[in-house]
């Protein structure tokens, strides 16, 4: 007979603050089941997240919890993940064969949106989720040079297949285009084409897919905003203030549309020179620190100004995919799994489970 109760057990485990939910396994509704078999205990946990590079630190870390338990001799955790679709903007259909949405932008170009883009993207497969991107910067598409895909996608009936490298679907208007060949369209165009890229894609069961938005806060960015079923957003910006006053619009244009910024992604936040280590704040410093203060949003992370990350973009192979456990690939892990952390607690789109009621008459 077992003297170890499970109140004993709940208690133990309650004194965990997950560090990406910033709330106990409880609160989160994350401990699916507790069995007690003598002195030993057998905990399953199911995240909402994708954890990858972070199940067995989980894991350890409960099992000390349920071990110090007096009368426990010993503690298994069963870690698992399930990614659920969350909900999205009133009125805006979800897009079949993707759950999440995630819209990556900035209020201004040149802060590095693109590189932030594919490299969450990559973090996200790497911490075991499905993951695709969308370049939805028609007038500048960078993300066939970042993935290193140059050729043309197929069609399969009215759909387009998506471009696969490093494990990620992708689609472009850069797949269709010359790349030095300039997208002269208004407004209309621009949207009616994205519209065509993110439906007419046969995009095959996604967890998120990374939305690479264009630059600013103009037409096209809100008629995207209104019309994408997004789950939520990410704001990058660098730190100088220029740049911040153009990612506070962004923050706002989401703000007005419904869709929650999940955090702040701060860019080029410090340079580490390459001969000889000195740190050097380029750009100024702690303002996507005291603009997630004003909002009351999430800072993500900061990533540093590294020459390597633009070569290795520039090369096809972005910084994740070139270089998986180094210092600054783990940076975008950890921003990955704060950013889909974040999500996980949002409301879950429950519309994809109910049947179309038809009524006929008979």
């Amino acid at each position: 007979m077992s003297n170890v109760s499970e109140q004993q057990v709940e208690s133990a485990l309650k004194e965990y603050i997950d560090e990406y939910l910033e709330q106990d396994l409880f609160a989160a509704k994350s401990v699916k089941n507790i069995a007690i078999d003598g002195d030993k205990v057998t905990v399953d946990v199911l995240m909402g997240f994708p954890i990858e590079g972070y199940k067995a630190r989980l894991s350890e870390a409960l099992k000390a919890k349920v071990e110090a338990i007096d009368g426990v001799s010993a503690a298994t955790i069963n870690v698992s993940q399930r990614i659920d679709a969350h909900s999205v903007q009133k009125g805006v259909t979800p897009i079949p064969g993707v759950k999440n949405i995630i819209a990556v932008a900035s209020g201004k170009g040149g802060v590095g949106k693109s590189t932030t883009t594919v490299n969450l993207a990559l973090a996200l497969a790497a911490e075991g989720a499905k993951v695709g991107i969308l370049d939805a910067d028609i007038y500048g598409p960078s993300q066939p040079r970042m993935m290193g895909i140059n050729k043309k996608p197929t069609q399969v009936g009215d759909k387009l297949e998506p471009l696969v490298n490093y494990g990620l679907q992708t689609m472009s208007i850069g797949y269709m285009i010359e790349e030095d060949t300039p997208m002269i369209w208004r407004g209309p165009m621009v949207t009616q084409a994205l519209e065509q890229l993110l439906n007419d894609t046969n995009w095959q069961d996604l967890d998120y897919l990374m939305v690479d938005m264009p630059p600013g806060t103009g037409d096209v960015q809100l008629t995207l905003a209104q019309k994408v079923p997004v789950s939520g957003a990410v704001i990058v910006t660098t730190p100088q203030d220029i740049a911040l006053i153009d990612a506070k619009k962004g923050l706002k244009m989401f703000e007005k549309v419904d869709v929650p910024v999940l955090g702040i992604v701060e860019n080029m936040s410090i340079h580490i020179c390459s001969n000889c280590g000195h740190e050097e704040h380029i750009f100024g410093t702690g303002g996507g620190n005291l603009m997630a203060e004003e909002f009351d949003v999430d800072m993500l992370g900061s990533l540093p100004l590294d020459m390597k990350i633009r070569i290795d973009a520039d090369q096809g192979k972005p910084t994740v995919a070139a270089d998986p456990d180094g210092q600054v690939s783990n940076i975008y892990r950890e921003v990955a799994r704060r950013m889909a952390a974040k999500l996980s607690k949002r409301a879950k789109e429950y519309g994809h489970k109910f049947p179309n009621i038809v009524i006929q008459n008979s």
